[in-house]
C-alpha cells in the first residue's frame, strides 16, 4: 500500500486559499462609451402617442357605414369610409372642440354619436 505525502498537498490547498482573502469588486471597463449619452441625458421627454379609447363601426343616416377609432384625449380619431380602406386623421387642438384633416374633413360627437363632414360632402349624422 502506497501512502501520499500529505504535507505537500495541504501545503497547496492552503497557498491557494490564501490567495484571495479580500472580497474583490467587479472592475467594469468601458472601452467604447456611448457618443450621445450626453445628448440622450439632456434631452426633452418624448410623448408617447395616445392610446385606442375606442374602435367603433357606426351606421349613418343615409345607410353607409364609417369606421371610426377613438383616442385618449379626445383630441385624435381615425376616420375609414371603407372596411379597411385609406385612414385619416382627424386632430383637434382641444378636447371638445371639433376634429379636423385637410381637404373638408369634420368631426363632433362622443363614441356613440358622431356628426362627420366628408369632402365635397354635407354633415351627416351617425351613431354605433
Amino acid at each position: 500500500m502506497k501512502t501520499l505525502p500529505l504535507l505537500p498537498v495541504a501545503a497547496a490547498i492552503f497557498a491557494l486559499a490564501a490567495c484571495n482573502s479580500e472580497p474583490s469588486k467587479p472592475q467594469v471597463l468601458d472601452s467604447n462609451p456611448d457618443p450621445m449619452a450626453s445628448t440622450l441625458a439632456n434631452a426633452a421627454p418624448v410623448e408617447l402617442p395616445p392610446a385606442i379609447k375606442a374602435d367603433k363601426t357606426m351606421r349613418c343616416k343615409d345607410g353607409s357605414l364609417v369606421y371610426v377609432t377613438f383616442f385618449q384625449g379626445d383630441k385624435q380619431v381615425v376616420v375609414r369610409t371603407e372596411k379597411g380602406g385609406t385612414p385619416t386623421m382627424l386632430k383637434g387642438a382641444e378636447a371638445g372642440k371639433p376634429l379636423t384633416a385637410d381637404g373638408g374633413w369634420s368631426l363632433t360627437g362622443s363614441t356613440s354619436e358622431v356628426t362627420l363632414t366628408r369632402p365635397g360632402k354635407s354633415a351627416i349624422a351617425c351613431h354605433s
